[in-house]
């Protein structure tokens, strides 16, 4: 043996310094480096100087080498789309490749259940339908296949029985021999190379060249490999929607309509592979026969399996690439085998969370490094959280995206649906607790605390997906009380940003979690459930909300007592529903009853004993209790200036609270001047579309409707209804009220055509909504009688 040779001892692994290569041997290998150089028109995508060639030894006994397949003209690969989506842009490039004299090497890369075959797939038939060029296809996910598959392609090309039998003896260097029959082929020829997972495997034997008499198709799952230099690279994602739609239709067509098709699509990420196994299902169903509904329903129980049921029956290794359970294992046993177990660690904790985008700040080694990942098995130690994001970014498992933050730019990554739920589904039970307590740690520690500036929905809101994924993934009551803190947290910001009913969805899946795992009367169960009666108003559901808060209390005052802070919180809130259902004197009563015991427990001029005296102003005004609401109206605005400054949440409630009492009692002239101060704190506060500030805007204006400044009342007026619409909905009893009240501005300031288009637009809703005797309904069909 020369000094240019390495022997590489059976079954041993070894990395090239400095190269980051990894080569593998099945059996006996000569890894011999020589110089080569190439005739016009053959060229090696590593260079014209230099070649590595893989040249194995003979085997021993017991060691037989691999057959030949039984085709090279026809594509092994399994099923066949019956009509192939999208696609049509990257297979125009490929056919126009195929057809070009200048040959090429095209990389379909992405990730796995994307669809590269089918798209190779796709172009083979149609190149060798029509006859332009000789088909070739090699499975080149081993290495073992890979090499018998270019060597019956050489026997293909005309290589004769001898060389041959050289090749595999090692006599002779086998991509030499391929290569040369594909460069003198008399006939332009189409090569596809599917399943090329592990470039090296291409790269250490010389395997990847280019050639003027053919075009070469590689299908991948990595993209970043620098074997692929010099090809021109393919990125296949998912389908969109209506395509995606179309392939469920395709192959179960009598299952549903094209909107049941979209909507289990969307569920399933669009993702090729996912698709084709659940319209199988659809179309095969023997002893049911479930529609696209019922199979959207039962996606959510065990999606994994479900979607496996839809593969055709066949033996298992064949399967793997057809199977979502099995086919990313493909991708994490290459990284392990390679020295990455780690991969399989980071891909377990994305599974926690959703497959919306995850801030990279989430896993940051920093924050991970305060987690227990490092103690399971496979670890995740905040050392190796850069090694393992790359390992997944190179085998297409992940991507990086950029999220728009309020105008600012946040880099995250992002796993496809369909994987998140074969991995988790996969998890061991005994890491599942572990791993399910770290994923809330790194979320919590992005979750605003409470008493921090209300956030803007969109600083928060890409947050939401991943604490209610979160929740589901949930198995005990440790991992489920953190859980449970994160979404009635996240609700509470999305309370305070304004997103109501996005704060109600989110407060209702924790308040359920919570009450499976840590039982009905715990106080998280409470607070999840106290969030929930509270976006229930706020919404418009006051029966509803009343009812909940009922529930709550009564719970709160069992378990925690009477004079607890939280059953305090919940006496005062229930206070909005009883408000609006006309019970006002009840409404008073239980913020009399709050007031009086916070300031005999916390103080006079505590936070919670001020604002419950700020929420008692408005409600004296209701009840034209005008010499209490002189008293004390003006007093606790004072004490709210004091003690908790002119623009805290608290003291806003109170001017807003003291200006309406001031306009109920016919005081617009002193009660403009504090309308506008309360419009202005809670525009500071809240942000100028929120529902708080709407409301603060149209007391000003029905002030200044009083007050005769008409243009500016009824600029306010068609603010504040354009602005409900969007913050509380078309269907909200506060914003129809409101709608009504501009109509009758506008048909007084006799603007009648726009007065009538109002009421023509909210009588329906009113008669629907709030009923068809409501004084709202009578007043708005006043206007078109």
């Amino acid at each position: 043996m020369n000094g240019a040779e390495r022997h590489a001892e059976p079954g041993v692994q070894g990395r090239a310094s400095g190269q980051g290569r990894v080569y593998q041997a099945q059996g006996d290998q000569h890894v011999t480096e020589h110089h080569h150089h190439y005739p016009p028109g053959e060229a090696s995508l590593f260079g014209p100087s230099m070649e590595r060639t893989v040249v194995p030894t003979p085997r021993r006994a017991g060691g037989p080498a691999p057959s030949a397949p039984d085709s090279v003209r026809t594509p092994l690969v399994g099923r066949t789309p019956l009509v192939l989506r999208d696609r049509r842009d990257v297979m125009r490039d490929l056919l126009t490749a195929a057809g070009d004299e200048t040959g090429g090497v095209h990389v379909l890369h992405g990730l796995g259940g994307c669809g590269k075959t089918a798209v190779a797939q796709a172009v083979f038939h149609e190149v060798t339908r029509t006859g332009r060029r000789t088909g070739l296809w090699v499975n080149a996910s081993e290495r073992s296949t890979l090499r018998a598959g270019m060597l019956a392609v050489a026997a293909d090309r005309g290589a004769e029985a001898g060389e041959l039998a050289a090749a595999h003896k090692g006599q002779r260097a086998s991509a030499d021999l391929v290569w040369h029959y594909l460069h003198s082929s008399s006939e332009p020829w189409l090569l596809v190379l599917d399943n090329a997972d592990d470039p090296e495997v291409l790269g250490e034997g010389g395997w990847l060249r280019q050639s003027a008499q053919g075009t070469v198709i590689v299908t991948t799952r990595q993209a970043g490999s620098e074997v692929w230099h010099g090809a021109r690279l393919h990125h296949l994602g998912v389908l969109p929607i209506e395509d995606a739609a179309l392939v469920l239709r395709d192959l179960a067509p009598e299952a549903g309509s094209v909107e049941d098709a979209e909507t289990v699509a969307r569920r399933l990420d669009c993702l090729p592979l996912a698709l084709t196994l659940a319209g199988s299902f659809l179309s095969r169903q023997l002893l049911e026969s479930w529609s696209m509904s019922d199979y959207r329903r039962h996606l959510d129980d065990n999606p994994t399996e479900l979607l496996d049921q839809g593969a055709v029956p066949g033996s298992t290794e064949r399967n793997a690439r057809h199977l979502v359970g099995r086919t990313w294992d493909i991708s994490l046993t290459s990284l392990a085998e390679d020295g990455f177990p780690e991969c399989a660690a980071l891909l377990r904790l994305l599974s926690c969370w959703s497959a919306d985008p995850v801030p990279l700040s989430l896993i940051r080694p920093e924050a991970v490094q305060g987690t227990a990942l490092g103690t399971l098995h496979p670890p995740l130690t905040a050392p190796r959280v850069e090694t393992a994001l790359r390992g997944l970014l190179d085998h297409s498992l992940v991507s990086l995206v950029s999220l728009d933050i309020g105008g600012t730019p946040m880099r995250c990554v992002k796993t496809h649906g369909v994987v998140l739920d074969s991995v988790a589904a996969a998890v061991p039970e005994d890491q599942r607790p572990p791993l399910v307590t770290a994923a809330a740690q790194l979320l919590r520690a992005a979750v605003p605390e409470a008493g921090s500036p209300a956030p803007d929905a969109h600083r928060v809101g890409h947050l939401v997906p991943h604490a209610a994924n979160l929740l589901r993934r949930v198995g005990e009551a440790d991992s489920a009380g953190r859980a449970v803190a994160i979404g009635t947290r996240l609700a509470a910001c999305l309370f305070d940003s304004g997103d109501f009913r996005a704060a109600l969805s989110l407060a209702q899946d924790t308040g359920e979690t919570a009450e499976r795992w840590l039982g009905p009367d715990d106080p998280a169960t409470l607070r999840a459930s106290h969030r929930a009666a509270m976006s229930l108003f706020r919404i418009g559901r006051f029966e509803d909300s009343e009812a909940a808060h009922r529930r709550v209390l009564d719970a709160r005052e069992r378990v925690l007592g009477p004079e607890h802070p939280e059953t305090l919180e919940s006496r005062q809130d229930i206070h909005e529903p009883l408000s609006q259902l006309g019970r006002t004197e009840e409404c008073l009563a239980t913020l009399r009853e709050t007031a009086g015991i916070r300031s005999r427990v916390l103080g006079e001029h505590h936070r919670d004993t001020l604002h419950a005296r700020a929420l008692m102003i408005e409600y004296l005004a209701v009840a034209d209790d005008v010499d209490e609401f002189d008293r004390m109206g003006p007093r606790t605005v004072a004490a709210c200036e004091e003690h908790l400054g002119e623009d805290s949440f608290t003291t806003v409630t109170a001017r807003h609270n003291y200006a309406f009492g001031l306009y109920r009692f016919d005081r617009a002239a002193v009660a403009e001047a504090e309308a506008r101060r309360a419009l202005a704190g809670r525009e500071l506060v809240h942000g100028p579309g929120h529902a708080l500030a709407l409301s603060a805007a149209v007391l000003l204006s029905w002030i200044l409707g009083k007050l005769g400044q008409v243009e500016e009342s009824l600029s306010l007026g068609r603010r504040v209804v354009l602005g409900q619409e969007r913050a509380l909905g078309h269907e909200h009893p506060y914003l129809l009220t409101n709608r009504t009240g501009l109509a009758e501005a506008l048909a007084a300031a006799g603007e009648a055509v726009e007065a009538q288009a109002l009421a023509r637009l909210n009588l329906p809703l009113c008669e629907r909504v709030l009923g068809p005797d409501d004084p709202v309904t009578i007043r708005t069909r006043g206007l078109l009688d």
